[in-house]
């Protein structure tokens, strides 16, 4: 699994997710969290990635909303793949590290208008590299 994210302006960001069965791109302005699902806001449309855990394996669905708040099933399915917790995990430390190598800290704050989520980053690093 592969994930870039490319800060395009101010407050956006484009964002790609590859796997062994396809590639699928989407646009970002805002994230809303959530422990079993992450939405990528691009006003009115919304990306929404939705987690599946069975042991140690992930089944990852990106789908595409006509807005937000929209039900799962009115959304199309963009991209899907199982991939391990770990493998998971290493891609968006991936990501991550290269958003900061090319950009900077300060770099993008200035481009997202956010912090750079090195806390996070470190704590995820710890969490993967502490797999089993």
């Amino acid at each position: 699994m592969r994930l870039t994210w490319t800060l395009a302006g101010a407050g956006w960001a484009d964002g790609v997710v590859e796997g062994e069965l396809g590639r699928a791109e989407f646009s970002v302005s805002c994230i809303a969290p959530g422990p079993e699902r992450a939405q990528f806001e691009a006003e009115p449309t919304a990306f929404r990635w939705v987690f599946y855990r069975e042991g140690e394996m992930v089944w990852v669905r990106v789908l595409e909303l006509p807005d937000g708040g929209a039900h799962d099933g009115r959304g199309v399915e963009i991209w899907s793949g199982v991939v391990g917790v770990e493998e998971l995990g290493r891609a968006a430390i991936r990501c991550f590290d290269e958003v900061e190598r090319v950009y900077g800290v300060s770099g993008y704050r200035g481009k997202w208008g956010e912090h750079f989520p090195s806390v996070e980053l470190e704590a995820l690093r710890r969490l993967v590299d502490g797999l089993p």
